[in-house]
């Protein structure tokens, strides 16, 4: 029986993380509290952010957005992976192992989007202060929001378009526990290397290019708030900046390891991909909240509304 367009391979097996069973059931509890933790604590910034009307501000409404991206983000990879740490024969069938790939791709580059977006809004915050109301409106974070989404969008069905085309006839085997590009394309039974060479550009130089943008952008904003008058308002707004700087090290270090090297197995592969999907997710609202005295004031307001914080 074959698939519609050609292959043969009608599933792929994933060889996950380990198969060692002491160690399967080691990570499935270290993921699962991962999971626990990333699905509240990012709804707990969306509830916050809109529900307090202190922090109506464009730069909550796009933490609102990344943390809903987030969400969306770790739900592709993580209920399969936590379901495959109890199943003997971890496969997963060709229409989901696309279907994996075009949300990753699609989430993924829709955060990195929105990363610049927050740059911007950032950048007329310091260098606009007098004109940040009418050139931040609500209707253009909305419109860059929507780009961001539109953007990942384009970026992924591209890629996706290109891989179904693909012929597969075995082997079926996958090093690790979900789909990617890197991991698909090597199981094709034809000639790869233009289209590697595409994907290498789409995903990989991309990536490292928005990576060095946003640094230099933060870096002379940086520079011209040191070069300005020293005030709370300058200090809060480098925090912020510096904020900003580190999740996109967090964000940015695993893309680009792992699109940027030629699509070969390497030792820290596995590695470097549990942290880009399971890890990340989790450090952003742990990062935004402990160094955002705003967010923490606000959601301990939240909590003691519903009877859940009782601090001062």
């Amino acid at each position: 029986m074959e698939h519609e367009n050609g292959t043969g391979v009608m599933e792929f097996v994933l060889l996950g993380l380990s198969q060692t069973r002491e160690i399967q059931l080691f990570l499935f509890v270290l993921f699962l509290i991962f999971y626990s933790v990333i699905l509240p604590a990012n709804i707990l910034i969306i509830l916050t952010i809109r529900g307090d009307p202190h922090l109506g501000s464009p730069m909550y409404f796009f933490l609102a957005n990344l943390a809903f991206l987030d969400i969306c983000y770790c739900s592709v990879t993580h209920p399969k992976m936590l379901g495959d740490f109890f199943s003997r024969h971890k496969t997963i069938s060709y229409g989901d192992c696309m279907a994996q790939i075009f949300f990753i791709h699609f989430l993924g580059a829709a955060e990195i989007f929105l990363l610049m977006g927050m740059a911007f809004d950032r950048y007329v915050a310091i260098c606009h202060p007098l004109r940040y109301a009418s050139m931040m409106s609500r209707e253009v974070c909305c419109a860059l929001v929507g780009a961001a989404w539109a953007g990942g969008f384009t970026h992924s069905i591209l890629q996706v378009v290109l891989i179904i085309r693909l012929p597969f006839c075995g082997p079926n085997e996958l090093d690790n526990f979900f789909c990617d590009i890197t991991q698909v394309i090597k199981l094709a039974c034809t000639d790869v290397y233009m289209l590697e060479f595409f994907m290498f550009f789409s995903s990989g130089l991309v990536t490292v290019m928005c990576f060095i943008i946003l640094l230099i952008s933060y870096a002379v904003l940086l520079v011209r708030l040191r070069a300005g008058d020293p005030s709370k308002g300058t200090s809060k707004a480098a925090s912020t900046c510096i904020t900003h700087i580190i999740i996109v090290f967090i964000m940015f270090g695993p893309a680009i390891y792992i699109y940027c090297h030629p699509f070969h197995s390497f030792f820290l592969d596995k590695v470097v991909a549990v942290f880009h999907t399971v890890v990340f997710p989790l450090m952003n609202p742990i990062i935004y909240t402990l160094r955002n005295k705003e967010i923490i004031s606000a959601m301990k307001r939240l909590l003691s509304r519903h009877g859940l914080w009782r601090g001062k």
